[in-house]
């Protein structure tokens, strides 16, 4: 059990000091692209990807212990060394823990939509937020932004653009490989529309 354990460890990464910024080097060793899951949940897209990109790093942030020990799990079971978890709230990791222009990616997936007006100001997506979005992408690093919620996505699409740190770009379905996560899965066998846009951060 607690060679399991350790095994399971070794993919969440467990900042030194979570007062200052870290470096990349912290997070993963050597120069492999590396990008951003913000809410990986159970990490049912993060480990998709890492299975297909194997070339690349993928850094889950998320908040809620059951999900990050889950992606642990899965990321020994699957033998990855490329795949690690950071348990913390996503605010304040994009604000002043994670390195400065060390993603190549920010996937912004199916955030909380916080479809209640007076509870709108708890939304990840929104003005104030951009400059942290664009502090930890690298310089042409992309920013992705998908949910269900056709209201969050118009209003969130629109303080990306309005930002100024940002240039939106054409997303093809055939344009490149991208996972499905599992809450996708679930909206499109509902029947739901999925709602999608993507970015990259004027250098």
């Amino acid at each position: 059990m607690a060679g399991e354990q350790r095994e399971v460890g070794k993919h969440q990464f467990i900042p030194e000091d979570y007062f200052r910024e870290w470096s990349r080097e912290e997070i993963f060793t050597g120069d492999r692209p590396l990008e951003l899951d913000v809410g990986c949940g159970d990490g049912g897209f993060l480990i998709d990807m890492a299975a297909h990109f194997p070339e690349r790093n993928f850094l889950g942030l998320e908040r809620l212990l059951g999900r990050v020990r889950k992606v642990c799990r899965q990321s020994n079971k699957r033998g990855f060394d490329h795949v690690k978890v950071l348990r913390l709230e996503s605010a304040y990791a994009l604000e002043y823990g994670l390195p400065a222009e060390a993603f190549s990616r920010v996937h912004l997936l199916f955030p909380d939509p916080w479809p209640k007006k007076k509870h709108h100001g708890r939304r990840i997506a929104q003005p104030a937020t951009m400059p942290h979005f664009a502090r930890v992408l690298a310089p042409g690093g992309e920013f992705i932004f998908k949910t269900d919620h056709p209201e969050y996505f118009e209003v969130g699409t629109e303080a990306i653009r309005d930002s100024g740190l940002f240039e939106e770009l054409d997303w093809p379905d055939d344009a490149f490989y991208y996972a499905q996560t599992d809450f996708e899965r679930q909206w499109l066998s509902q029947g739901k529309s999925i709602y999608r846009s993507r970015f990259v951060k004027v250098s």
